[in-house]
């Protein structure tokens, strides 16, 4: 049976009038690719903050397997956000180095896991260069084995293959495999469900900060009766996705008076109205 890693419970997360999330309660279990759809604003993103310990939930808990909030402990987890925030004047294996020194890894052991990884997606030879003539492709494998140097327990993905060409994508998703049979743990953020159903053992579909379903892709076709996984999805977000938030505190009383002092006003249009011809 699987050991569980991760336990989030009752956790709701809101960012002044907007909630965010509502009462989510999930276990991740070991040695499982976990993918989060849902479409933009669903609310992806701020569950896997959640989850890495980057926000802290307004209520409920996210916490490992010996109850430690992962807040606490993320040296146990391995982060690739959408925006990969490698240092530009650093070589990838600089920044990778860097990164894994602060988790308290030596550089033998993380030169050991990074070069194994940067074989399979072919970046071995790409790691004494600089970070700043980087293509997109280049830059989120480097995030990729970046998050793997240290040995991490659990590794959150958000969108890894976005904006990424075919061959990079594939490169992606082949790697996610092999750390899921090497008995890996992965969380994996993403809005296409072709992907989804290619890598994921089990999806958890996030509609407007709730959780409509969770489970592998065959229990989520026969429990909606359907023979595509876009088709389930259709049939279980009937509700209209609310408008996508960014994350966003209110912003402070400066903050709106500044752009409302800043943001040109658009003429309003009135049908009939030549005047300003």
């Amino acid at each position: 049976m699987s050991e569980t890693l991760m336990t989030i419970s009752n956790v709701s997360k809101s960012f002044g009038d907007v909630n965010a999330l509502r009462s989510i309660s999930l276990e991740i279990k070991s040695g499982e690719v976990v993918g989060l759809v849902g479409s933009n604003g669903a609310g992806k993103t701020t569950l896997l903050r959640l989850m890495s310990g980057v926000y802290k939930p307004t209520s409920g808990t996210v916490c490992l397997d010996d109850g430690t909030p992962v807040d606490k402990m993320r040296q146990r987890l391995g982060v690739v956000p959408e925006s990969t925030g490698l240092y530009s004047r650093l070589t990838a294996w600089e920044n990778i180095r860097y990164h894994s020194r602060m988790h308290g890894v030596s550089d033998k052991d993380s030169w050991s896991r990074t070069s194994r990884f940067a074989k399979h997606l072919d970046m071995l030879e790409n790691l004494g260069r600089h970070t700043k003539g980087f293509s997109r492709g280049m830059r989120q494998k480097t995030a990729l084995l970046r998050a793997l140097a240290h040995g991490p327990s659990v590794l959150l993905l958000d969108e890894p293959t976005a904006g990424l060409d075919i061959t990079s994508a594939r490169t992606v998703r082949a790697l996610v495999k092999q750390l899921r049979d090497e008995g890996g743990t992965i969380v994996y953020s993403t809005h296409h469900l072709a992907e989804a159903q290619q890598v994921c053992d089990r999806i958890i579909i996030i509609h407007n900060g709730d959780i409509q379903a969770d489970g592998s892709p065959d229990v989520l076709l026969k429990d909606t009766e359907t023979t595509t996984l876009e088709e389930a999805y259709v049939s279980l977000t009937q509700e209209k996705a609310r408008p996508r938030n960014d994350d966003q505190d209110n912003e402070g009383r400066f903050t709106k008076w500044w752009r409302r002092l800043f943001t040109p006003r658009v003429p309003r249009y009135i049908e009939g109205d030549d005047s300003s011809e």
